[in-house]
């Protein structure tokens, strides 16, 4: 399934808002202790997008809002569907349920290889956990180990298309679902990457409120955003579907970040009058040369902030802005977040 069709089928059916999901937390509570159980041949894209949103959740709040530890079913060693072996925390034996270090949201990580036959003691340690009411949750097809653990009878689930049949034909008790996505009650699954995300963003949100949420998605899209403007931007000069005069005038403002150039001087330099310069822009490009030449500049100076050392005012000057504060109103606007935080969320990332 594709991540657009996945994004079109996410479900939510909390039935009881008074259930034994986690209760939202206050400012200053202790994070909330979130284990990955990583079988042989898991989705490496499906737990780190999961985590991805965990992480960035801690760095939008000064105190960590959550801890992650991951386990292995038969060690501390698991290989992932990229073939690249990953060093858990611990082994799954050793899987915290009570005490002081006891886990409060428990996730199976599966994947298109994984075995789907019971495994014991995973069993053991999910029935366990939900008889202390646990969140209990499953990525890519993770919800097969829930649904043997009987935690999944008389509720839907989502799982990967491919384990579909499986699912049904071994777990007549389990509705399994065509969404990519379903959170019901405290037993959260996915069946995908770009859905694992999401699920972790609808826990997030209910534990710690949108305003969290709406800041990592914030730094989330900037990342993607920032990430295909580069290459946008990196093409466009050596794109020979373009006119040959539109190449040229891209290559000028490539050539004059420090000190950029007028429309009017663009125009001289390429012989076409100021609307031409104008039309190819948005014909070709859809924007206008000015619009283009500040993105060139602020993506050129993202670069600058993230891979150097060089103090924010010498790269405002370096790509052609008046001012630091001027500067930063621009690289804010276009990335959500100030130079100062970017460069604070890479170094703590």
């Amino acid at each position: 399934m594709s991540q657009a069709s996945e994004k079109r089928h996410f479900s939510h059916r909390l039935r009881d808002t008074n259930s034994a999901f986690l209760p939202a937390r206050s400012p200053g509570s202790a994070p909330v202790r979130v284990g990955f159980v990583l079988q042989p041949h898991f989705s490496m894209m499906a737990f780190t997008a999961a985590v991805d949103a965990l992480v960035t959740a801690n760095l939008v709040q000064s105190t960590p809002l959550f801890s992650v530890s991951s386990y292995g079913l038969h060690g501390t060693a698991v290989t992932s569907d990229l073939a690249i072996d990953i060093a858990t925390s611990h082994a799954l034996a050793d899987l915290p349920l009570d005490g002081d270090e006891a886990l409060d949201v428990l996730v199976v990580c599966g994947g298109f290889r994984c075995d789907l036959s019971e495994q014991l003691l995973l069993t053991r340690k999910l029935k366990l956990a939900n008889r202390r009411e646990k969140v209990l949750a499953g990525l890519w097809n993770g919800a097969v180990a829930l649904a043997h653990a009987g935690t999944l009878n008389q509720h839907s689930c989502a799982i990967h298309p491919d384990n579909h049949s499986y699912a049904r034909e071994r777990f007549p008790q389990v509705e399994v679902s065509s969404q990519a996505m379903v959170v019901d009650e405290r037993i959260l699954t996915s069946a995908g990457p770009s859905s694992a995300l999401e699920m972790m963003l609808m826990l997030i949100e209910r534990l710690h409120g949108r305003d969290t949420v709406r800041a990592i998605r914030e730094i989330l899209s900037s990342d993607r955003l920032a990430d295909s403007s580069e290459t946008r931007l990196a093409l466009a000069e050596h794109d020979t579907a373009l006119p040959e005069a539109l190449r040229n005038l891209l290559r000028l403002m490539n050539s004059n970040i420090e000190e950029p150039l007028g429309i009017a001087e663009l125009a001289g330099y390429v012989q076409l009058s100021r609307r031409r310069v104008e039309r190819l822009f948005q014909t070709h490009l859809q924007t206008t040369p000015s619009r283009y030449y500040l993105e060139l500049r602020i993506t050129q100076a993202r670069r600058l902030l993230l891979q150097s050392d060089a103090s924010i005012a010498n790269i405002a000057v370096a790509c052609g802005f008046v001012s630091s504060t001027h500067f930063s109103h621009c690289f804010k606007d276009f990335f959500g977040v100030s130079p100062s935080q970017a460069r604070q969320l890479r170094h703590r990332a």
